[in-house]
């Protein structure tokens, strides 16, 4: 897949670990979508300015969910230094 921006540092919540596991997936098939693009469930104007965002600079949100039906975001920071993986009820 075509890799879009930089996620710098990686980061996750011990809530979105432990979803992640409840579910048996891996961080890295959720911060590959989000590096590619790929803004899961995001609304459409949320996705337009990740898109934006990505042209001119600022934070991207995604937004996904396990197997179990958990929703995770993923957050990288507008400087690409950090990317965060995390519950909503964490933000």
């Amino acid at each position: 897949m075509n890799q879009r921006f930089p996620l710098g540092q990686l980061v996750a919540t011990p809530g979105a670990l432990e979803a992640m596991c409840r579910a048996g997936q891996s961080p890295v098939a959720f911060l590959e979508r989000h590096r590619c693009g790929d803004w899961g469930e995001v609304c459409p104007g949320d996705a337009k300015l990740n898109d934006e965002a990505l042209r001119e600079g600022g934070r991207v949100l995604s937004s996904y969910r396990t197997i179990k039906g958990e929703p995770l975001w993923i957050i990288t920071e507008y400087d690409r230094s950090l990317t965060t993986i995390l519950l909503p009820e964490e933000y």
